[in-house]
Parts: structure tokens; sequence; C-alpha cells
């Protein structure tokens, strides 16, 4: 039991990490900027839907989608560690990263346009990009079923979370002033640069041990 409520804060933290939602609240009002309330709350519901199912599959299916690709665990947690890393520390160097933010132009309005925002860029890859897919399969990866119900859990609650700081985003903004959601960012980034050095380690002491 024990084990379990330490895994939970794990879970959890670590998807706070990946999508930090105080330094993703500014991206979304960006997006949402030209929407009235209405508007800017229905897109985040459809964002952080779409993101959670997409986890959801990704937790559920991972297992056949790597016998489908022919991919191994341990290449997949190299690879994602990498990644996560990379994203962690484009944060701590107060950088966006490539693979977790939206181009130039991708908000582009009209009413279905203003939803589309929900699916590209929020959904994918702001909130369900490749970092948080890797992170939450490394979590899930030759566990119990309630390692993976926790799982799924920790990032519905994170959802929510996001949701929250989405709809009040303005008010917290002004609150905590931008020198504090930069030293926020920068902790996470420092988080999920330990997080995917961790994956990578588990993936080398994997392959070697596959290949001894």
């Amino acid at each position: 039991m024990h084990e379990l409520i330490l895994y939970s804060g794990t879970v959890f933290m670590g998807f706070f990490a990946i999508m930090n939602p105080l330094a993703n609240t500014p991206v979304f009002l960006g997006l949402t900027s030209e929407d009235d309330p209405a508007t800017r709350k229905a897109v985040a519901l459809r964002g952080l839907l779409l993101a959670f199912v997409i986890i959801v599959i990704f937790c559920v299916a991972g297992k056949y989608i790597f016998d489908i690709f022919g991919i191994t665990l341990p290449a997949f947690r190299i690879t994602g560690g990498i990644l996560v890393f990379q994203i962690g520390l484009n944060m701590l160097n107060g950088e966006q990263s490539s693979v977790q933010q939206p181009g130039e132009g991708a908000a582009r309005k009209s009413r279905e346009a203003q939803l589309g925002v929900a699916v590209s860029p929020l959904a994918v890859p702001i909130l369900a990009g490749p970092g948080t897919i890797a992170t939450a399969m490394n979590f899930v990866a030759v566990r119990s079923g309630a390692h993976l119900a926790i799982t799924i859990g920790a990032f519905g609650l994170m959802c929510l979370v996001s949701y929250a700081f989405f709809v009040w985003g303005e008010r917290l903004i002004k609150f905590l002033g931008e020198n504090v959601v930069d030293v926020v960012t920068k902790m996470m980034g420092l988080m999920l640069a330990v997080i995917g050095a961790q994956m990578v380690i588990q993936g080398i002491h994997g392959a070697i041990q596959a290949y001894k």
C-alpha cells in the first residue's frame, strides 16, 4: 500500500512536470486570445479530453503498439528519456521545445478554427506530445493493473488541474507574476531532466540485460 502511495505521488509529479500548467497557461491564453469566455472553456475542455483519451490509449495498448512495430521497451525508454531530457533542458534554459510547443500561425480563427485549436496544437503536441506519451508509457511498463489505474487516474487529475489553470489563467498569471512562473518552469524543467536521465539509465540497463 505504501509503495502505491509513493508511486501515485511520483506519477502525478511526473505529469505535472511534463505538462507544466503554469508554463502552458500563457500558451493557451495566446491561442485563445480572441475568443470569448465560453469558447475558451470549450477549447480547454475539448483539448484536455482529447489529450486524456490519447494517453489512455497509449497506456492500455502500449504493449501491442510495441509488438506491431517491433519496438523493444529498452529502446523506447532510451529514446523517450532523451526526448524528455531535452524538453526539461529547454525549460531550464528558458527556451520552448519544438516538440512541445506550437509553430507560428497555428491558431487561425473562425468559429470552427477556434475549436480546432483544441485538437492541434493544444491536445497534440502541447498536452499529449511525445514527451507526455513517453512518460506515461514508461510509468505503466511492466507493471500491474493497479499501477495502470493509478497512472490513468493521475493523468485525469492533471487534466482537471490544467483545466482550472486555463479557465482562471489570466487572474493566476497576474497574481503570481511572470518571475514566479519562470521559477516554477525551471524547477519543472529540472525534474523533467532527471526523469529523462532515469529513463535512459533504465533503458540501457534493460538493453544490457536483454543481450547478455
